[in-house]
């Protein structure tokens, strides 16, 4: 089975809109994978911590993420990326600890 890890921009977008996204990547991915079990790891958590009491609670999940990440085998980068600054981030540990990477 391969764990698919999905790094997507979130800012300004609703959770269902983040979650279509997240199927049709998904899709995608099983296609360049034909026979293979493909499962994504489940790193789109909204609510985790927004009623918890941190100073600042984008670099808590950024730190999960990265947990989520090092048990990948595969990292799928979706257009925007870049201009996000926890996927980037999500994007240089991938690179330095090479994880496989795909672009969408």
């Amino acid at each position: 089975m391969k764990k698919i890890f999905i790094s997507q921009p979130m800012r300004g977008r609703t959770d269902e809109e983040i979650r279509e996204e997240r199927r049709k990547i998904m899709a995608q991915v099983a296609m360049k994978f034909p026979g293979e079990d493909v499962q994504e790891v489940q790193s789109f958590i909204p609510d985790e911590f927004h009623t918890a009491d941190m100073k600042n609670v984008g670099l808590a999940y950024l730190g999960k993420s990265l947990m989520m990440l090092a048990d990948a085998d595969l990292a799928v980068f979706v257009q925007g990326y870049a201009d996000a600054r926890g996927c980037r981030i999500e994007h240089e540990a991938a690179m330095a600890y090479s994880v496989d990477r795909m672009y969408v």
